[in-house]
């Protein structure tokens, strides 16, 4: 079934109420999502305050069967982490390494060629490409990466390089690190070379106080977002992130969301319009109100909008994870912090079609959880990861396609497999193909 065709007709909405007496700010905030109607930066915020977390779950619940059904999302991908040696010395991170430090390492275009087509062996639809800023390699390793991995396994979607990177390879290609049309064009020369979508990647948490006490040095908001402006230029579809739990705020996470929703409203609004979904004050494009809002289809065409445009396809909240790092003295966000952070992103985000919990961060059974409380998908079987380590974990982070499926029908909802792009994929032995959406 296509993505586009979910609607509460697939399984009937639970039909939370705030408890009376309990938060009237709650109860108000629940009208205008009943309504559809944009939340609004105060609503975020009296959604972290309220105590009130089975509502603000509830709520964020009810969005995503309106979008979704009783489907949850999965894939089978292989992630490839091709260097920690990177340029920056971000205090939040335990991944990088400096060159001559003990655990450096980086990636030959055969030993990448190789993992590509043990992974495409095994079934993945996805090959997921992230690594440090290396300070040495040039253009060409970036381009003849993605070649090897396009000639070894040609049916592997690449999603590679946050918008970190692209603007790293677009200071060494000397295209101008910051300019728009440099990122352009070095977006231009990958996608050539076989780059399929962008991660979500290295946006953090768009504040200045917090980027100068966290990761001084990387590139701001602005730069981050002209990125995937140009990438959804492009054609390409891309993810965005939210790494919170560290020296940020609520408040800073909230403007975080508000920030995306609003370069979101500006790429959906001609596809809005050619949908006859009738827009809210100051063009604002809501995909997650009740199902007469919208005469065709809820959400956008896998891949593509209006005229052949990309756009954020899923929101993909990360929790800080202090261990190794320089910040971790810090306790880092509890569960519930989570949840109702993953809560708040899926209600605030109106007009990303999915909300992601990142089994890897979440751990399997948080991302259960969050099922239930506004995500929509749990990403993949991952098999190598070495960002982040939750709880001892190593770098052999792996889950089987039928881990992730029991844990989707635990949760109550019924595992599809989807590609990159979430159309749903079909298998017969060891192949597999995409069922083309309507």
């Amino acid at each position: 079934m296509s993505s586009t065709a979910f609607s509460s007709a697939v399984m009937p909405e639970r039909r939370p109420e705030a408890a009376p007496g309990l938060d009237a700010r709650v109860a108000a905030i629940a009208q205008k999502v009943r309504r559809g109607q944009r939340l609004s930066v105060h609503d975020g915020m009296v959604l972290y305050e309220t105590p009130d977390l089975w509502t603000v779950c509830s709520l964020a619940d009810r969005v995503r069967r309106r979008m979704h059904g009783d489907v949850a999302y999965y894939n089978i991908n292989r992630h490839i982490n091709y260097s920690n040696i990177c340029a920056l010395s971000c205090t939040f991170c335990s991944f990088y390494r400096k060159k001559d430090q003990g655990g450096a390492y980086e990636y030959s275009i055969e030993q990448i060629r190789q993992e590509a087509a043990q992974a495409a062996q095994a079934g993945a639809t996805e090959i997921h490409i992230v690594g440090g800023l290396h300070p040495r390699l040039p253009l060409d390793y970036y381009t003849g990466m993605l070649q090897a991995i396009r000639e070894a396994a040609p049916k592997l979607h690449i999603k590679a390089f946050t918008a970190v990177e692209i603007v790293h390879l677009a200071r060494i290609s000397k295209r101008g690190p910051q300019k728009y049309q440099g990122i352009k064009a070095v977006l231009r020369d990958l996608i050539q070379a076989g780059l399929g979508s962008l991660p979500g990647g290295g946006a953090e948490v768009f504040d200045d106080r917090v980027h100068d006490e966290a990761f001084k040095g990387k590139i701001r908001a602005g730069t981050w977002l002209d990125v995937h402006r140009a990438a959804h230029e492009l054609g390409l579809n891309s993810n965005a992130t939210m790494l919170y739990g560290h020296v940020e705020c609520r408040r800073d996470r909230i403007t975080h969301m508000n920030i995306l929703r609003l370069q979101q409203d500006r790429t959906l609004r001609d596809w809005a319009n050619s949908q006859s979904i009738e827009l809210q004050e100051d063009d604002a494009v809501v995909l997650y109100g009740p199902d007469e809002m919208y005469s065709k289809h809820r959400l956008p065409t896998p891949g593509a909008s209006a005229g052949g445009s990309g756009y954020f396809q899923t929101i993909i909240p990360l929790p800080f994870i202090p261990d190794d790092s320089a910040l971790e003295r810090l306790p880092g966000p509890t569960g519930l912090e989570n949840l109702r952070t993953l809560a708040i992103a899926r209600l605030m985000l109106d007009n990303f079609p999915h909300c992601k919990a990142f089994w890897i961060m979440q751990t399997l059974q948080m991302a259960q959880l969050m099922l239930q409380s506004g995500a929509d998908d749990i990403d993949g079987t991952v098999v190598w990861y070495d960002i982040t380590k939750v709880g001892g974990a190593t770098t052999h982070q792996e889950a089987t396609a039928w881990d992730l499926q029991r844990a989707i029908r635990e949760a109550g909802f019924r595992p599809i497999e989807r590609d990159t792009l979430y159309r749903p994929i079909e298998r017969s032995g060891r192949g597999w193909r995409v069922i083309e959406t309507v």
